[in-house]
């Protein structure tokens, strides 16, 4: 029997409905955002990596043309730091200190770019050309901005506190049950590799607007976010210890997140503290070098990963020990960060024993936090990578060995070594999928008709497992106006994935009523007490389900109204096209009528909030095939092939898109991508004439497609996608790269980026 898909419901392959302003121009990001009298902010940045400061006379500053305002340290010493509150426990118990990000530097920088002075006036030229006549002399001291050179006998220490720059170290797993598999492995396949530090490269730079509104007693926030309680939570408790009352927070449309604009930076408290000063608005909006140097950096970790197996291939443990960069200051989240991947360790596989030790490493360097996927595309790697070179050792094809070791249906539901909760899973299903649209067993085939054009060519693959969705709700509030259309109000934050279209999508499902009638409204702390924001993939995960119950008490509401004003029973009313109607009669009430019949507000509003216990587990498998040129290291992606398990699939085209976007994202990890310092702590790669984005016409097509295993732990059976193509992308391309150069010279290793001439290096070093 086939199942109609409903128009706007689940499932429906609906146009993002936001992208008409977009596509015209008319979309408002916050540095359009302005107020009668809006002053400007310049941060005066440290030049040095590591040293001390002296601060004289302002007085220079302040005469400057414009100038209004000049903060240092000292004006903001009343100011608190930006906290973390993410150490998980050590294998002492205990959970280790964290170094707090200071809102400007009071004598002393840690990082290129921290933040030392904040210069006020009417134009940020002249902002900025008043810090040149700030009296600010630097003292520098030696710098180590590279995990390893952090951890060697005599590194110099960032901070004093933490001598041999450990700023804290976990462990998972049974150390003594892995110990015992390794000593009865037949063999034991190992890997070393760096996981690169990347910049997330949003399209819209970050920017704020700071009010302090006197007839209200209370701040206005305007900047781009990825959810507006959890900033109001920390400047009202960590900055200015205010009621959350006193501060309202609001984002308006966001060129792009990537979780890096999850957090609270230092320029939200500065203009909001300028703004009560001057009793003027602030704005401060940061240039590109800027968000190289001081927005949140991601990945850039040290690995050693061992796997023991007996003689047939099948794996029996696994170890590994990480060093986990976390630059000059514990950001936000960025302790939790490996932590929550190790919890991914043994990702699709039947692994017993585990043993995962982890560190995190103070270097000089800009603070590492949540970068998309954050800490689960590193595990995904690091397993998928070391599978591969089981392959290699255990002379089997990679999937056979994948085949070998997968978690069976029958074994679900699959507790990890970790404490993981898979619910459910077809692995096997997916690969031998991909396999078949990728047309693996014909590689050979088309190798031969590379090599005949000089060139080499490489087939790699992923297989991978995430947890995302984590527990938690994300309620949701809906209501009818006067004019019959419908508002959504709901605590996530659009950054372009296309939350307009796909809450909408739940709602109009519900009520039966056209998308065009609803409109979404996130990113104002005055119109919602609460929300949890976007990240880890739970918008709709959580926030879906929730859209949609509240659609459905919201319906529930409307039909019993206009039950009374038709004289029937609510059970013999049906919502279509925006009115109320008595089945088999032309009797009906259109959503305007039934607003103005309601005796209540509360009648014309519905909620829904959906909580869910345990995270939710997307997985599948990419396929990538490459070809390189030897004489050049230049490496193409020719085909790429995705079988993804979301569960559920609310829009066909958001999917793909968020698929497509993430898969790009993680090859550029693999083959282009890379923050690299200089041994000064300098950032070389602070352009994008130095740091390379992958490009559109970088890659061919791709195959995308689900093979869908509902949630048991999800009411709708989704289980998120937003991040999914990262974690399969940057190891199925590093894993073609890496079998084109085993194939044609026996190199079973290569770092990434894969740059063409790290590749050629190789090449030529390998004769």
């Amino acid at each position: 029997m086939n199942v109609m898909t409903p128009k706007f419901g689940m499932g429906a392959p609906v146009r993002r409905i936001e992208d008409d302003s977009f596509i015209r121009g008319q979309g408002r990001y916050t540095d359009d955002v302005t107020r009668e009298g809006v002053l400007h902010g310049f941060v005066l940045r440290s030049p040095i990596a590591k040293g001390t400061f002296t601060s004289g006379s302002t007085e220079a500053a302040l005469a400057s043309e414009g100038v209004r305002l000049v903060l240092t340290g000292a004006d903001v010493a009343h100011l608190g730091a930006l906290k973390s509150g993410a150490m998980q426990k050590q294998p002492d118990g205990t959970r280790a200190p964290t170094r707090d990000i200071p809102i400007l530097c009071a004598g002393e920088v840690a990082y290129v770019g921290d933040a030392v002075a904040f210069i006020v006036a009417e134009t940020r030229a002249q902002a900025q050309d008043a810090a040149d006549h700030l009296e600010i002399d630097f003292e520098p001291a030696d710098a180590v901005a590279d995990i390893a050179a952090a951890l060697e006998d005599g590194a110099p220490p960032v901070w004093d506190e933490r001598a041999g720059n450990v700023a804290f170290e976990y462990r998972m797993g049974k150390a003594d049950e892995a110990e015992t598999a390794f000593a009865k492995a037949a063999h034991v396949s190992r890997i070393e590799f760096r996981n690169n530090r990347l910049v997330s490269n949003y399209m819209e730079p970050r920017s704020a607007l700071g009010e302090w509104i006197e007839s209200e007693d209370r701040f206005t926030l305007t900047t781009g976010s990825q959810g507006v309680h959890s900033m109001r939570r920390v400047l009202c408790d960590q900055v200015f210890g205010i009621g959350h009352e006193k501060l309202r927070v609001v984002t308006p449309d966001v060129g792009g997140g990537f979780g890096t604009k999850m957090f609270t930076y230092r320029e939200y408290a500065l203009v909001l503290e300028a703004a009560k000063r001057l009793g003027q608005p602030v704005k401060w909006t940061s240039d590109r070098t800027e968000h190289f140097l001081t927005d949140a950096h991601g990945r850039d970790n040290l690995a050693v990963a061992e796997m023991a197996m007996d003689g047939e291939g099948r794996f029996l443990a696994l170890r590994v020990k990480t060093d986990a960069n976390m630059g000059a200051y514990c950001s936000q989240v960025g302790p939790f960060i490996p932590w929550v991947g190790a919890t991914m360790s043994t990702g699709v596989y039947d692994i017993p024993a585990l043993d995962v030790t982890i560190r995190g490493i103070y270097t000089n360097t800009t603070p590492v936090d949540a970068y998309r996927g954050a800490g689960r595309p590193e595990a995904a790697f690091q397993l998928e990578k070391l599978v591969d070179q089981c392959a290699r050792d255990m002379e089997l094809s990679a999937p056979e060995i994948r085949r070998r070791n997968f978690i069976r249906p029958d074994q679900f539901p699959y507790t990890t070594p970790t404490g993981r909760k898979y619910d459910v899973g077809e692995f096997d299903g997916h690969m031998t999928t991909a396999l078949e649209r990728a047309e693996w067993n014909g590689f050979d085939a088309r190798n031969e008709e590379a090599k005949s054009k000089g060139r080499i060519r490489g087939i790699g693959m992923a297989t991978y497992v995430e947890a995302c969705a984590f527990a938690g709700s994300e309620p949701a509030h809906v209501e009818l106006g006067a004019d019959g259309n419908v508002t959504l109000s709901i605590g996530t934050q659009s950054n372009g994935q296309g939350h307009a279209t796909a809450y909408a999508q739940f709602v109009a499902e519900k009520l039966n009523v056209d998308i065009s009638r609803i409109t979404v409204h996130q990113g104002d702390t005055d119109r919602l007490e609460k929300g949890g924001g976007t990240g880890g993939s739970r918008s709709i995960p959580l926030g879906g389900v929730s859209a949609a119950r509240a659609g459905e008490d919201l319906a529930e509401k409307l039909k019993r109204i206009a039950a009374d004003e038709l004289e029937a029973s609510p059970a013999d009313i049906e919502l279509i096209d925006g009115t109320a109607k008595i089945v088999g009669t032309d009797r009906v009430i259109d959503f305007a009528g039934i607003a103005r019949a309601a005796k209540n507000d509360s009648d014309l509003k519905g909620f829904g909030e959906f909580v869910q216990d345990e995270a939710t587990y997307p997985n599948g498998t990419h396929i990538c095939e490459v070809e390189i040129d030897p004489q050049t290291g230049e490496t193409e992606v020719v085909r790429y092939t995705i079988v993804d398990d979301f569960g559920a699939t609310v829009n066909p085209l958001l999917l793909a898109g968020q698929v497509h976007g993430g898969v790009v994202q993680g090859i550029g990890q693999a083959l282009r991508e890379e923050a690299i310092y200089g041994e000064d702590g300098q950032l070389v790669t602070a352009s994008f004439m130095d740091y390379a984005v992958p490009r559109a016409d970088d890659f061919p097509n791709f195959h995308f497609e689900t093979r869908d295993v509902p949630s048991t732990t999800n009411a709708l059976g989704i289980k998120g996608a937003g991040e999914a193509g990262t974690i399969g992308a940057t190891p199925a391309a590093l894993n073609a790269v890496t079998d084109a150069l085993w194939r044609a010279y026996g190199i079973s290793h290569i770092e990434m980026p894969a740059t063409p001439q790290r590749v050629w290096q190789a090449i030529n070093a390998a004769g």
